[in-house]
């Protein structure tokens, strides 16, 4: 779930930089664009650590 989310959140961020980057208007700020990175990278490491978490239950070690 939280990878979903983190992929989720950085399609945001992503589709935020390419419309800024080929001439569009960019919907996030520097700071808005930060925050959402910041969630993408916080939901990532959330999954991760729940995967890990996961895989050392199921091996009993």
């Amino acid at each position: 779930m939280f990878l979903w989310a983190a992929a989720a959140v950085f399609a945001v961020f992503f589709a935020n930089v390419a419309l800024g980057a080929f001439g569009g208007g960019a919907f996030l700020g520097d700071v808005g664009e930060m925050l959402v990175l910041f969630a993408a990278s916080i939901l990532f490491v959330a999954a991760i650590l729940k995967r890990e978490a996961d895989h050392k239950n199921k091996n009993g070690s």
